[in-house]
């Protein structure tokens, strides 16, 4: 008696709500074939999938995605007539019609499978929406455009992810490394690193923007602190793009700061093997053999850099420096007699001066860099007005 109860009191309840449901189904359908209020319609068909208990209703479903085909295709006809739109609203649109539809083959396909049969829907909307798929990349734009990178990330991933959604499965979508490079452009401008790593592996396939996922993945791989792959990041990018400053000064920096400085050598080396006048690259091997005590070879090569372009300021820095370093270890120096240790240690003061003195003239501003160098060398050579002026600056500096 008592479950007879609790049935009738069941029926009651769910009688007037199936009857509500038909009723806004009804009005949604009226409001369809009218063409006006389209959004109405939509807004009908939302509020009844608030409700879990018709989250599974087929006709709720699809009739959201009817008033949805219908809203774009009035916009996209206002537009054909080059009437006035709102371009994003549009984009809006698109993207609600692509996702609903897309749960209706979701639901449809569950159906079908507890029936065995195939969904009912799947490719009518396959092929409506196949359609209107460039136009997502079309909005990615528009939004990329706007700087607005949320939004252009959403689009390219819808572009994206049509490829592993059922309801495209006859299409045979190839995988597009253009959509995924602009998905990671735009995940990296919003600082997102897992927007920038989630299509990135077929962003690499974009030969035409590598060298900027390239940087994009390196710039996320530090910021993650994962350095093992952002070495492997820069060295793929030496690797594709020999000539970038961008991975060779990263990749110097990376190995000088991991006390590796002969695989930043090397790097330089290979650097080299493949544009052996590069002043970059002459450059970066002159301040890499400095850094490692080798100043004869590094004078050689910044010598080289000012026979090529004299007003390449820091090679006369480097040269400078170098005769500076070669001087003091000198002094410290206890086998040499005192003679002899004077002769050298003037002999390195005399080639460090026309070095720092032309980098003074290249680079007044840098005061900090060649006026103690500069103290040093006319002290030493006792050169008495020049070293006056010298001092009278760095006093003047504190």
């Amino acid at each position: 008696m008592r479950r007879i109860v609790m049935t009738t009191l069941l029926l009651i309840i769910l009688v007037p709500c199936l009857n509500a449901q038909k009723k806004e189904i009804a009005q949604a359908r009226t409001i369809i074939k009218s063409g006006k209020n389209l959004d109405k319609a939509e807004t009908l068909m939302r509020n009844l999938l608030k409700d879990s208990v018709n989250q599974e209703n087929l006709k709720i479903h699809l009739t959201l995605c009817d008033a949805l085909r219908k809203q774009y295709e009035e916009q996209n006809e206002k537009m054909y007539l080059r009437q006035k739109v709102d371009t994003a609203n549009v984009f809006a649109i698109l993207y609600r019609l692509f996702t609903a539809c897309e749960k209706l083959d979701s639901l449809d396909s569950h159906l079908a499978e507890t029936k065995q049969s195939k969904p009912k829907h799947r490719q009518f909307y396959a092929n409506y929406l196949n359609t209107y798929r460039n136009n997502l990349r079309s909005a990615a734009s528009f939004f990329m455009r706007k700087q607005n990178y949320q939004e252009a990330f959403r689009f390219n991933e819808l572009y994206i992810e049509c490829a592993n959604q059922p309801l495209f499965s006859a299409m045979d979508y190839k995988e597009s490394p253009i959509a995924a490079y602009w998905a990671t452009y735009a995940g990296y401008k919003l600082g997102n690193d897992s927007l920038v790593l989630r299509y990135a592996e077929t962003a690499r396939k974009d030969s035409t923007h590598l060298e900027y996922t390239l940087q994009y993945l390196a710039e996320t791989f530090l910021r993650q602190e994962d350095m093992a792959q952002y070495e492997r990041t820069l060295t793929d990018g030496i690797n594709s793009f020999g000539e970038s400053p961008y991975f060779f000064s990263k990749l110097m920096d990376y190995y000088n700061k991991r006390n590796r400085p002969d695989l930043a050598m090397e790097v330089v080396d290979q650097a080299l093997a493949k544009n052996d006048t590069s002043e970059l690259f002459l450059f970066a091997k002159s301040t890499q053999l400095l850094n490692m005590g080798q100043y004869e070879p590094c004078i050689v090569v910044c010598d080289t850099i000012i026979s090529r372009n004299p007003e390449m300021a820091d090679a006369y820095y480097n040269a400078g420096v170098a005769y500076l370093n070669m001087a003091f270890e000198t002094e410290k120096e206890t086998t040499k007699k005192p003679a002899k240790k004077r002769e050298l240690l003037q002999a390195y003061y005399r080639k460090a001066r026309p070095y720092m003195e032309r980098y003074r003239e290249l680079c007044p501003e840098d005061r900090e860099k060649w006026a103690a160098a500069l103290y040093n060398i006319y002290l030493n050579l006792n050169m008495g007005k020049e070293f006056l002026e010298i001092d009278r600056l760095l006093r003047e500096a504190f």
